[in-house]
């Protein structure tokens, strides 16, 4: 029986694969990206916040664009400085999600395959697991309604 077009994905989502992911590799990759920022990033952000939110002498009023540009580029300046320390502390919140979601759900695949494989082998043990040859058909099953008015 085939699953109604409305029950279906749209179409253009179909023919897209699964998603698999390898939790331990995704916990490797966090605490090894964690561990870069740490030691190579980090140290040089005060340097770097120094060197980008370095004063720059006002204009005279009279040089109205160039005012406005400065006050844009001071702007920039604090945005530039606020995504550089982002970028620390979000390596950071990434590297413990991706140890949480190991430590919560790293066995999980495991777990679900050997339970898979073992429903698999019970059932082919039965009846249940073997498809009839091609160009036969299996029997209409016998029901039994005695006694049924």
């Amino acid at each position: 029986m085939a699953i109604p077009e409305e029950d279906l994905p749209p179409a253009w989502l179909r023919d897209y694969g699964d998603i698999e992911a390898d939790i331990s590799k995704m916990e490797e990759f966090a605490a090894n990206l964690d561990a870069e920022v740490r030691q190579n990033y980090a140290p040089h952000l005060d340097y770097l916040r120094e060197d980008v939110t370095a004063p720059v002498p006002d204009p005279a009023a009279e040089f109205v664009e160039l005012f406005t540009f400065l006050e844009t580029h001071r702007a920039i300046q604090q945005d530039s400085t606020n995504v550089v320390f982002h970028y620390r502390d979000a390596t950071g919140g990434f590297a413990q999600a991706a140890k949480e979601v190991s430590e919560n759900y790293g066995k999980a695949d495991a777990f679900a395959l050997a339970r898979v494989k073992e429903v698999e082998s019970a059932l082919d043990k039965t009846s249940a697991a073997q498809l009839p040859e091609p160009g036969t058909t299996t029997p209409a099953p016998v029901t039994d309604n005695s006694g049924v008015s």
